[in-house]
């Protein structure tokens, strides 16, 4: 299970020590501007499961896309895989207020 959050929820989340913040766009999407410190995985490519399944199931993951929809799939498949604190941006990158970088 996942929870879906605001801006706010999100970014408070995503600093707390124990929080993996992971980016499930394209690489290109990804280096056209992404929220800093984020990890890529693309959720649409094919070694998706084998790298969601090498990071750590006992941390807290912030998890994001364009708008909402590949990321709430993630969490999905990540919830099934057993990864236990899961959270979505409901409104994707492109309802983001906060900082985005491109390196």
């Amino acid at each position: 299970m996942y929870k879906n959050l605001n801006n706010t929820d999100f970014k408070n989340g995503m600093e707390a020590d124990n929080s993996i913040l992971l980016d499930v766009r394209t690489p290109e999407e990804f280096n056209a501007g992404h929220l800093v410190n984020a990890i890529n995985i693309d959720i649409m490519g094919g070694s998706f499961p084998q790298q969601i399944n090498e990071l750590d199931k006992s941390k807290n993951y912030y998890v994001y896309c364009r708008s909402g929809g590949r990321s709430a799939s993630a969490c999905g498949a990540m919830a099934s895989w057993g990864f236990g604190e899961l959270n979505n941006l409901g409104n994707g990158i492109m309802g983001w207020d906060g900082e985005i970088t491109n390196n």
